[in-house]
């Protein structure tokens, strides 16, 4: 049986703040034009908390909403993403399809993503990802909406005993501790410093990951 490598998604493999600004923007916009939002896009608190679960997204960024609104904002903002994905706005990180190609020979390989399943798919499709994974499992599965849930979930399902959760967030780092397996952290945009020093290890670029697993 082959270890298992599982990655995060957003800020770790796809460079989600290319498609971040604008999509919140033209969320926040309609939002305005409807008279339910008269402030500034919080784009900064939104980078601030990159990588919850979206039912928290939604309750930090407009907590006077009620649940029902915070709902359309997601379904809107999904939207505005989704065609920003498709239309190549966004990118994935330098050498990830080199990484993921050459540890796909030796490793099976799954996403854990705190994202809809849509949204992944959409990822997957436009960047033709589906070559180097088993299977991408998204928070949605999930009633609980912990990551550590989710990763526990794909090792039972693929009769997984050993393996390394590379994410840039802390529900990452936790989710490989809750399970024994390894956690790299990765530097990027929305990684954080303080959550990252929780790691196994920490890298700044993919390709360390052909050295370290």
């Amino acid at each position: 049986m082959k270890q298992a490598i599982i990655f995060d998604m957003d800020g770790t493999l796809f460079q989600t703040n290319l498609i971040l600004e604008p999509a919140l923007a033209a969320t926040f916009d309609i939002l305005r034009a409807n008279g339910s939002w008269n402030e500034e896009t919080p784009i900064n608190k939104y980078r601030e908390i990159m990588g919850v679960p979206l039912p928290v997204v939604w309750e930090t960024l407009c907590p006077q909403h009620s649940s029902e609104m915070r709902e359309k904002n997601n379904e809107i903002f999904h939207e505005k993403t989704i065609n920003l994905i498709k239309d190549k706005q966004g990118d994935l990180y330098p050498h990830a399809e080199l990484v993921l190609e050459t540890l796909s020979l030796k490793y099976d390989l799954y996403i854990a993503s705190n994202g809809q399943a849509s949204y992944l798919q959409s990822i997957v499709d436009t960047y033709d990802l589906h070559r180097f994974f088993k299977k991408v499992y998204s928070i949605q599965t999930i009633p609980s909406g912990h990551k550590s849930d989710l990763v526990k979930k794909i090792l039972l399902e693929n009769k997984i005993e050993k393996g390394i959760v590379v994410g840039d967030r802390l529900s990452d780092i936790l989710a490989a501790k809750d399970n024994e397996l390894f956690s790299i952290g990765v530097n990027f945009d929305f990684a954080q410093a303080t959550e990252l020093e929780k790691a196994d290890k920490v890298i700044d670029d993919l390709k360390e990951l052909m050295t370290i697993v």
